[in-house]
């Protein structure tokens, strides 16, 4: 199938080469999702701990996922935000099993009784990919075969993720393509012969054919103009209502205030924030000094940038990441802060506390 094996983004090696994925050492007492309350529904997907560091020639290596916890329900829209080479893909690849060989996991991600990172490859090619979890990918033409046609690649998926009869796959096919606003006089296209925007329409079709429980969207409106981001955002949402759940990553904060329920908040490597979205967007709403930056370096907001660079995933600190970037730090940043009603931060700035559940 065209789509059901989703090739790997072109700047990370080929996993049809990776060697067998590594465990690191599970933590003793795995931690709860920062500011979550107890999850009334049974999650989806429940991540707990998920880390992930590259080895890399004279034992250096790194981290570039960190104590990763979260749980993501039926019915709704998880928004992970950060800079970029914060981890949020390198986070969606681990979930799909497509890190390369030279990366080692630890925690757990468990999907409809799966641990995805447990699972061998037979497991996540026959029944996770495409089936359990649908993927909008980051470099969708990347993912697309080079020798079929945009209508060969949805026809296609709809015969190995659907029961629908061969004489029906091609209205499918165009039904699909419509839902992604993926132009019908460009079905018959090569994928080098689209544009960005049309790619990602094209690889969001793709993703939303077998209505998998787990929709995960990476970075879903690059390169698309506004009024087709608004269109894409609004038909992962409708995914979700209709009873499955969305990881939307992403850098469209625009986007994410639009759909996300949710918004989980990662910087280099870790998340420091989870808060409702409505509490998130509102004014004084983030709690974390880096989420606070992150919103107010929105040109609608202050348009005022982060000082200074993010750290380098080889060299962490030992203590907070942002610390160096941080107007608030102090002497007790040069310890890792525990999470604590959804912010991981030692000096949180006095946003609302709501105590409301988060699922996770």
């Amino acid at each position: 199938m065209a789509h059901a094996l989703p090739r790997p983004l072109p700047d990370r090696p080929d996993p049809r080469c990776r060697r067998p994925r590594r465990r690191l050492a599970r933590a003793a007492q795995p931690a709860a999702p920062i500011g979550a309350d107890a999850v009334t529904a049974q999650p989806i997907l429940s991540v707990r701990n998920l880390s992930v560091r590259f080895r890399l020639r004279g034992g250096r290596h790194v981290a570039a996922v960190n104590d990763a916890s979260f749980d993501l329900a039926a019915g709704e829209c998880l928004a992970l935000v950060g800079e970029s080479g914060c981890g949020k893909s390198v986070l969606a690849s681990a979930l799909l099993g497509l890190l390369p060989g030279n990366a080692q996991t630890a925690g757990s991600a468990v999907l409809d009784g799966i641990d995805l990172l447990a699972a061998d490859e037979r497991t996540l090619a026959r029944t996770v990919r495409g089936r359990r979890v649908g993927l909008v990918p980051q470099s969708p033409a990347a993912h697309l075969t080079p020798v079929r046609t945009v209508r060969a690649h949805l026809e296609e998926t709809v015969r190995a993720l659907t029961p629908t009869p061969r004489r029906e796959r091609r209205a499918a096919a165009r039904a699909a393509a419509a839902r992604a606003a993926f132009p019908a006089h460009r079905l018959d296209a090569y994928p080098h012969e689209l544009s960005g925007g049309q790619a990602q329409r094209a690889a969001t079709a793709l993703a939303l054919i077998g209505d998998a429980p787990l929709l995960l969207a990476d970075e879903p409106t690059t390169g698309l103009d506004r009024d087709l981001v608004a269109r894409t955002a609004d038909e992962l949402r409708r995914h979700a209502d209709d009873g499955r759940a969305l990881l939307m990553i992403t850098h469209d904060l625009v986007a994410a205030e639009r759909i996300a329920d949710r918004v989980a908040v990662m910087y280099a490597g870790r998340i420091v924030e989870i808060s409702p979205a409505s509490r998130f967007f509102a004014p004084q709403g983030t709690r974390h000094p880096y989420a606070h930056a992150l919103l107010a370096s929105l040109p609608d907001r202050d348009f005022t940038p982060i000082p200074g660079m993010p750290p380098n995933l080889g060299a962490l600190p030992a203590g907070c990441a942002f610390a160096p970037r941080c107007p608030r730090a102090t002497a007790a940043c040069d310890a890792l802060p525990r999470p604590d009603d959804g912010v991981a931060c030692h000096h949180p700035l006095p946003g609302p506390r709501t105590g409301a559940p988060a699922h996770g």
